[in-house]
């Protein structure tokens, strides 16, 4: 959706100038400058409210002994494809070796993503080494590029300028990036990015690693640069050795193939439902807090195969509302966040995971049909979309 209006946000939407609508009666633009900072102060209460209701609840206490849990059978698992790999030997059942590990790696990086989020330790620091040891050394990701990038995300998702996940590349996600019209190829392409997408997501897991890997060998900031170079280079390093050493040339190149394209397959068919087709933000929009996280976000229904699955990120709107919040708390805060949702006006959506793809595929589509022209009447591109 490009640039919609906001359902909901109407109190706590306020222009960039507050007082660009002002008038010359000193009452009057009193009363206008005065509305923006009472919407304000009460969206902050709305939070506030929120908050102690979850707080009073035991919601926001740590959960040492699951994150143990998990870190250690993960480990395992990973003892156990290597065992299982070594075993099989020069066999192509090597791939189903591939296609298990690319699944453990998705399950090791939402650990790493819960540690990011200072969800495992009250201490920042133990949280800190926790994602490096899990992203960079497990996983052999940047966990300094990735806390960057996502960072930035949940500060202000799906605004234009200010959310790098809607910043548009090979795919567009919005027209505020159109130059001009595409032309040949390209034109193409953007009119079907919605059916592309999900192929595309193939290469999303070489993608990962080669930002991350630009990152911490780069000139940007980086935190712990030594310890995540370290880590990144000890893993890949290892890794492709491992396979290259031990599997004939052919069949190397397939495992990684398959091992990396299904686990950014994986990562993205994940993601991809949190936020696309949500409303985008325009670039100078003021948005409160709570209705920032609950209008831009989408959750996914099901039961625990879905938390499993999907690493808790199916509650996304609760995710967004309480970064912090130990995973397995997500599920029993759900209840508590819709019903105050519903009973403050503010529009709480979830949707099944096929339903939330053909919204992601329907949206690229639509805006990639857009593109074509930027400016076109926007009811001409529901009317075209609709076909």
């Amino acid at each position: 959706m490009d640039a919609v209006a906001l359902p909901g946000s109407t109190p706590a939407l306020a222009p960039a100038d507050p007082g660009a609508g002002s008038s010359s009666s000193p009452v009057a633009g009193t009363a206008t400058a005065t509305r923006p900072r009472e919407g304000a102060r009460r969206a902050v209460g709305e939070f506030t409210e929120l908050s102690a209701m979850v707080q009073a609840a035991g919601l926001m206490r740590r959960r040492y002994a699951y994150y143990w849990t998990r870190f250690v059978v993960l480990t395992l698992l990973l003892v156990g494809l290597g065992v299982a790999a070594f075993a099989i030997g020069h066999s192509w059942w090597q791939m189903a070796v591939a296609a298990g590990l690319a699944f453990v790696l998705g399950q090791v990086m939402f650990l790493g993503h819960d540690a990011a989020h200072r969800q495992i330790f009250k201490s920042g620091r133990w949280n800190d080494w926790a994602s490096l040891v899990i992203a960079n050394l497990y996983a052999g990701m940047s966990y300094g590029w990735w806390q960057h990038k996502h960072s930035r995300h949940h500060a202000k998702p799906n605004q234009i300028a200010a959310d790098p996940d809607v910043k548009s590349g090979v795919l567009l996600f919005h027209h505020d990036d159109v130059v001009e019209p595409p032309r040949g190829a390209v034109a193409w392409f953007r009119a079907r990015q919605g059916w592309l997408f999900f192929p595309l997501l193939l290469l999303e897991g070489l993608n990962l690693h080669i930002s991350g890997v630009k990152t911490i060998f780069g000139k940007g900031e980086v935190k712990r640069r030594p310890v995540e170079i370290a880590f990144v280079t000890l893993r890949l390093g290892a890794y492709l050795g491992l396979v290259f050493g031990f599997l004939p040339l052919g069949m190397a190149f397939a495992f990684l193939g398959v091992q990396m394209g299904l686990f950014g397959l994986y990562m993205g068919a994940v993601f991809a439902p949190n936020h696309k087709g949500m409303p985008i933000v325009p670039r100078d929009a003021r948005v409160d807090f709570l209705r920032r996280q609950v209008l831009m976000s989408r959750n996914v229904r099901g039961g625990r195969f879905t938390d499993l699955m999907m690493g808790g990120l199916n509650y996304q709107v609760e995710h967004h509302l309480f970064p912090s919040m130990a995973r397995p708390h997500l599920r029993r805060v759900q209840p508590i966040v819709r019903e105050f949702c519903a009973k403050h006006g503010v529009s709480y959506t979830e949707t099944t995971v096929l339903q939330s793809y053909a919204i992601v595929i329907k949206h690229l589509n639509k805006v990639g049909l857009g593109a074509r022209d930027p400016f076109q009447c926007p009811l001409t591109l529901e009317l075209r979309s609709a076909r």
